[in-house]
């Protein structure tokens, strides 16, 4: 694939100053990237076949701030947080186009005196979750369909303004505009071609449903590989905008005058080669196949003690607003938009889209939710209710997405299922990074208090 790089490749490339720079990154518990830019003489002399990059283990324990947060035992200030091994995923090494004779490279996170995977690492839950559907006898494929607004405003003028009264890129909602998009074509198409170029192919873009709104989608992969892709292309989406002094958010509410921000998850069953397709049966009631249907009875029966996954931060839980295109209900219909899942696709085609996760969501812990999640589902025959029809926001008789994180929060802490499947060590993990985000807002006071507030009580 365009962008994929292999060893020689590399070797190539640095001989002949293609390129000089390797990002050696991995992915901390927002799914964000984290590591170090490494010459690339030094990449092939020291890290290929000798040492790993080293860093400091706080970096699984911290906030969006880069606060070390308390209540961990992964990492402390009583431990002393010591080091971590990043051990580089070669199949990962990838060009980066829009940076400067630049390569990527993407690292599983190991113990410093052993050979073990750190668990409460966001690609190894997933990992464990890819290993579970494979002694199962299954392959998960995923497609992501991310969102977010642009802005005419550069981050620092952004940050400037306080993230307030910002410039849409469009004065009016784009959805599907072909005049808007091709004003907005400069940008949007470096980030397509850059993608491309990066190993992350792009199906298509057009414009949402807001002003400045956004949605690229990305062509689906094995689950690892997606989420590795997904993390490179929100990553890249920024610095694009960056490079071009604009700024983008993929916030899941940033205004509530304004549609959310979504990341669509599509998820199919295949068999352990991921060679062929086991959704589809002709002969089924809505051709799905049982394992289709048990997989999607398990999404939906795991909808509340999973949402966290899905919706990690306070603004998270803004998105569920009735008639929004963000879902409130966990119901389940073909092509019908109101509910959280929709049954789309034919043939070996035939999917799941949820439309529970924001585009803040780590899609490493996304994923990782979705096939255990399923497999329970699998695992236990679970049967999903009659397929609703009409207008989800109305209905009366479904159970509905968790309202905000703390409601999240109690059903994931009281999740049996998400100790079992992703171990008790990386289940407290998750249920602490949870409660310290809320913790941390209730540590501050917002501009809706100080303009409710300040003159009235």
């Amino acid at each position: 694939m365009a962008g994929n790089l292999d060893l020689k490749a590399l070797k190539d490339m640095v001989r002949d100053e293609q390129i000089d720079t390797v990002l050696v990154v991995f992915v901390d518990m927002q799914g964000r990237f984290m590591g170090k830019r490494v010459t690339g003489h030094f990449f092939l002399d020291e890290m290929v076949d000798g040492d790993a990059m080293h860093g400091c283990n706080y970096l699984l324990t911290v906030d969006v701030d880069m606060e070390p947060l308390p209540g961990y035992e992964y990492a402390n200030w009583e431990k002393g947080y010591g080091d971590f091994r990043c051990i580089p995923d070669m199949s990962t090494l990838r060009h980066i186009p829009w940076l400067e004779k630049t390569a990527l490279v993407i690292c599983d996170v190991y113990d410093e005196e052993s050979d073990d995977e750190v668990d409460v690492s966001p690609r190894q839950i997933l990992k464990r979750q890819i290993d579970r559907a494979q002694e199962a006898g299954l392959t998960v494929k995923c497609g992501s369909e991310l969102e977010f607004f642009l802005f005419r405003d550069s981050y620092e003028e952004a940050a400037a303004k306080g993230y307030r009264d910002l410039t849409p890129h469009s004065h009016y909602i784009e959805d599907y505009h072909i005049l808007q998009t091709t004003k907005d074509e400069y940008l949007i198409r470096q980030i397509r071609n850059g993608m491309d170029g990066a190993g992350v192919p792009v199906e298509f873009s057009k414009g949402e449903w807001g002003r400045g709104q956004h949605e690229i989608n990305l062509a689906y992969s094995e689950a690892l590989e997606m989420a590795d892709r997904h993390v490179i292309y929100k990553n890249g989406v920024k610095e694009i905008a960056a490079l071009n002094e604009r700024a983008v958010t993929f916030m899941a509410k940033p205004s509530m005058d304004e549609a959310g921000s979504s990341f669509h998850l599509h998820s199919s069953l295949w068999d352990a080669s991921g060679s062929q397709c086991l959704t589809f049966d002709e002969s089924a009631p809505n051709r799905m196949s049982t394992k289709l249907r048990h997989f999607l009875g398990g999404l939906i029966g795991t909808g509340r003690e999973f949402a966290w996954m899905f919706a990690p931060y306070i603004n998270s839980y803004k998105r569920y607003q009735p008639e929004s295109w963000a879902p409130t209900a966990l119901a389940w219909a073909h092509d019908n938009r109101t509910c959280g899942f929709r049954i789309i696709g034919h043939g070996k085609s035939l999917r799941v889209e949820s439309r529970i996760p924001g585009a803040d969501a780590n899609p490493y812990l996304a994923f990782a939710a979705t096939i255990a999640a399923g497999l329970h589902g699998i695992e236990n025959e679970f049967e999903p209710p009659d397929m609703y029809r009409g207008n989800a926001y109305e209905a009366t008789d479904v159970e509905r997405v968790p309202w905000n994180i703390t409601e999240a929060i109690t059903e994931l802490e009281n999740s049996e299922l998400a100790a079992e499947a992703f171990g008790e060590d990386v289940h407290k993990h998750l249920i602490n990074t949870a409660k310290q985000e809320w913790a941390r807002s209730n540590q501050t006071v917002t501009d809706w208090e100080l303009r409710r507030n300040f003159e009235r009580i």
